[in-house]
């Protein structure tokens, strides 16, 4: 008996403890660590991954899958520098067209998984591929930049709008600082957001039906096919949320900037499967499996860890909590049903 409660106390709050953990260690061998400008520097650091991460949350709940995330942000990145400096199209334009870019290509991969009978992998990915190459085209592979060399040999005569810069540079004063910046602002109302839909509407309840058993749903009424393209949709259009913060941070359309953004977001949502013993994707893991990465990586590079270990660490981290949740919930399910035959 008490052994079950120690393994039910263990996948419960054992995440939550490592994190604890993890920020004391950092902050006792890491000067300037626990400090406000350090967490916030965390947040910012992981708020466009963590937005990502909360479409791909979408696509687990319904058993699927998402790798086109980080190049549906990287394109929606340089689809917002385009219309700017190229088309001389205003911030909300082009906050529009990238929206609508991320919400049609979640809808196209929604399509072949449920119509076609693309495995949600296979079409993911082929159009990560494809989003690579389209975006590279208009610009030949460039970079976009303010006054940048076009192919007929003039200069680009657009610029970023001040109001779109204002979405990934502006900071709201906290404690008498300007402290917080905008993306960690939307990456909060974000996961709320999902968060609400996920576990508190019937909506959110019938996509984890679907994850659960397709079949069963399906028999109870829901709309599996539906569902699911909604899922990407989410997906397709937090991602390009995503890209328009980037860009708006950086004010180029970098074309190497979104390299990292997959395997991070990957790895929050991931992660997220072990936060509070959920052994399941969900918005609010999602979000602190976001800050672990982020407090992570910040400790090891205050620490003067080399930029090279970093991948291997996280990749440690990600292994020990997805063993950690379903090897110790195996063991709890087999320790109840060995104790209900025992009775």
């Amino acid at each position: 008996m008490k052994n079950d409660r120690f393994l039910n106390l263990a996948i419960r709050y054992g995440f939550l403890v490592l994190l604890a953990i993890l920020i004391v260690f950092f902050s006792l061998s890491a000067s300037g660590f626990a400090t406000p400008r350090s967490a916030v520097f965390i947040l910012q650091s992981v708020a466009i991954t963590g937005i990502l991460a909360l479409g791909v949350t979408c696509t687990l709940v319904v058993d699927g899958f998402d790798l086109s995330i980080g190049s549906v942000a990287t394109s929606a990145l340089m689809l917002s520098a385009y219309s700017m400096v190229i088309l001389e199209h205003s911030a909300v334009v082009a906050v529009l067209l990238c929206l609508a870019m991320g919400a049609l290509v979640g809808l196209i991969n929604g399509l072949l998984i449920v119509k076609f009978r693309v495995p949600d992998l296979l079409a993911t990915l082929g159009m990560m591929f494809l989003l690579i190459g389209l975006q590279r085209i208009p610009t030949q592979g460039n970079s976009i930049a303010t006054g940048m060399r076009l192919s007929d040999g003039s200069a680009a005569e657009g610029t970023f709008s001040a109001a779109f810069l204002w979405l990934g540079r502006h900071r709201f004063d906290f404690f008498l600082e300007r402290l917080v910046p905008v993306p960690v602002v939307v990456f909060l109302l974000i996961a709320v957001a999902i968060w609400v839909f996920l576990e508190l509407t019937r909506h959110g309840r019938l996509m984890y039906a679907i994850g659960s058993n397709e079949r069963a749903a399906s028999l109870v009424g829901a709309n599996v096919n539906r569902y699911k393209i909604v899922a990407y949709m989410i997906s397709g259009v937090t991602a390009s949320i995503g890209g328009i913060l980037l860009a708006a941070r950086l004010g180029r359309g970098d074309i190497a900037s979104g390299n990292n953004l997959l395997l991070d977001s990957v790895a929050a949502a991931l992660i997220g499967f072990a936060v509070l013993g959920a052994a399941r994707a969900n918005a609010f893991g999602t979000a602190i499996g976001a800050l672990f990465v982020g407090i992570l990586l910040q400790g090891l590079t205050m620490m003067n860890a080399p930029y090279y270990t970093q991948d291997f660490v996280k990749g440690v981290i990600l292994v020990a909590a997805l063993v950690f949740t379903f090897y110790l919930s195996a063991r709890r399910g087999a320790s109840g049903k060995t104790s209900t035959n025992t009775k």
